[in-house]
């Protein structure tokens, strides 16, 4: 017969009735209790027994918090610890969770938050081999480069805490990838990952998408609408290009993640809400803080810990492993039986190209190879590498003018218009006059929208 795990947490704090509190919450919640009034008596019951999770008071008799947390981390770096912070000293919370902490919760303690605290707590210790083995259904990091292994091994780290983290690369290098697999491998898991380009909403309905509303609170205001922090209740709200949000909005965001509650338009309560933030840019937010664009406090809120996605040209021996996955899973999606491979110069042309798009150019490359190629063979010139790179942009000074791409598009489809129309609409004449294949013509109709 298997013996029932009993699940114990150790509570350190040296305030009587909060201890109390705790103990007959946890105690609901079936779990045993054990308590210490300091630092001494903490470091004692850990070497005694052993914990699915500990909740420490960041002010005790004989030292501080932190200095639990990174003992914690140390010597049982399985079992998660949040922290007792007082109410409003986010410095205080932040610095533990830079140290190593799991979460925090404030004084005085909300319970349903404690609750769902603790909970998200049992849940990662308990499923601490869960990630040992990789799930082939789940989205992946592909590649064996040094660069790809750190960022795995911090991914894996991270999605131990429910600290926000704010995630820097260029553009198309795999932020928003590497922000899903944070919370695939940690405790929420079971609850909804909410990604939201901040950059792709219009300003006047910002408030409206992340808090939601309420029947009739403005013009157009037909239904309720649940906005996208209850959306994401209990999972992950990633916020994407954050620094392309408004100093208005970054006010109310910072406010719901401080106060972890909504307030929807219209509606006279609050919500308590259980998010946690991952949020991503290819800005450089230290330069914009300096600029007034970027709330320096809400940038300290989100940013707690970094982490960095390299782009492709830093593991660019990853390119062919990547270029054959991504081949064969366009391939399956068009619905080819056969699988086309790469000729030697298209292989060696992609290892040598600098790649200014990251992983996100090189699928659109290769699914443009795929509808150019005639064969079973990927051409050099079924690649259409661009001849002269754009240069790269430093993320310091980002460009933000997106001109040059439509005008491009304009002058190829004005282009192909007029061949067109001279070739009375013969698309296969339009094609030879172009210097085009029929197959590339009409790949390139398809891409700009020409019936």
């Amino acid at each position: 017969m298997t013996r029932k795990h009993i699940t114990k947490a150790l509570i350190v704090d040296d305030e009587p009735d909060l201890c109390e509190l705790a103990e007959i919450t946890l105690s609901r919640m079936g779990l045993n209790t054990y308590i210490a009034n300091d630092l001494a008596s903490a470091r004692s019951l850990l070497t005694a027994q052993q914990f699915d999770l500990c909740l420490t008071d960041m002010n005790l008799p004989d030292g501080n918090g932190i200095d639990l947390v990174e003992h914690i981390q140390n010597e049982y770096p399985d079992i998660p610890v949040a922290v007792i912070t007082a109410y409003g000293n986010m410095e205080s919370a932040i610095k533990a969770l830079k140290a190593g902490a799991f979460d925090f919760v404030s004084k005085p303690i909300d319970l349903q938050i404690f609750r769902n605290l603790v909970n998200s707590a049992i849940k990662l210790s308990s499923n601490q081999d869960k990630n040992e083995t990789l799930d082939n259904t789940q989205p992946q990091l592909l590649g064996s480069s040094d660069a790809i292994a750190i960022l795995r091994q911090k991914i894996a780290k991270l999605a131990r805490s429910q600290a926000p983290v704010f995630i820097h690369g260029e553009s198309g290098a795999g932020k928003e990838l590497a922000a899903r697999l944070i919370h695939l491998q940690g405790a929420r898991t079971d609850h909804p990952f909410v990604p939201v380009n901040c950059g792709a909403i219009p300003g006047e309905l910002m408030e409206s998408e992340f808090f939601g509303h309420k029947k009739g609170s403005f013009t157009g205001a037909t239904t309720d609408k649940e906005g996208l922090f209850l959306a994401a209740n209990g999972g992950t709200l990633f916020l994407d290009e954050v620094a392309d949000l408004p100093l208005h909005m970054q006010v109310k965001l910072l406010r719901a993640i401080q106060e972890k509650a909504i307030r929807p338009i219209g509606e006279h309560q609050e919500y308590p809400v259980d998010v946690r933030i991952l949020s991503a840019s290819h800005k450089n937010l230290v330069d914009l803080v300096s600029q007034g664009k970027f709330r320096q406090d809400l940038f300290y809120r989100i940013n707690v810990i970094e982490l960095e996605v390299p782009s492709l040209r830093e593991r660019s021996s990853d390119i062919p492993a990547l270029a054959d996955t991504l081949l064969d899973k366009l391939s399956q999606k068009s619905g080819l039986k056969n699988i086309p491979q790469f000729s030697t110069e298209a292989r060696h042309a992609l290892m040598n190209y600098s790649f200014p798009g990251n992983v996100r150019e090189l699928e659109n490359i290769l699914e443009r190879a795929l509808a150019l190629t005639d064969g079973l063979t990927i051409q050099l010139d079924d690649l259409q590498l661009p001849q002269n790179e754009p240069p790269s942009i430093p993320d310091s000074q980002p460009s933000d003018d997106p001109t040059p791409v439509p005008m491009l598009a304009s002058q190829e489809k004005a282009s192909i218009m007029q061949a067109l129309e001279q070739n009375r609409w013969n698309k296969t004449a339009a094609a030879k006059q172009l210097g085009l294949t029929l197959r590339q013509l009409r790949y390139r109709l398809s891409k700009l929208g020409i019936d």
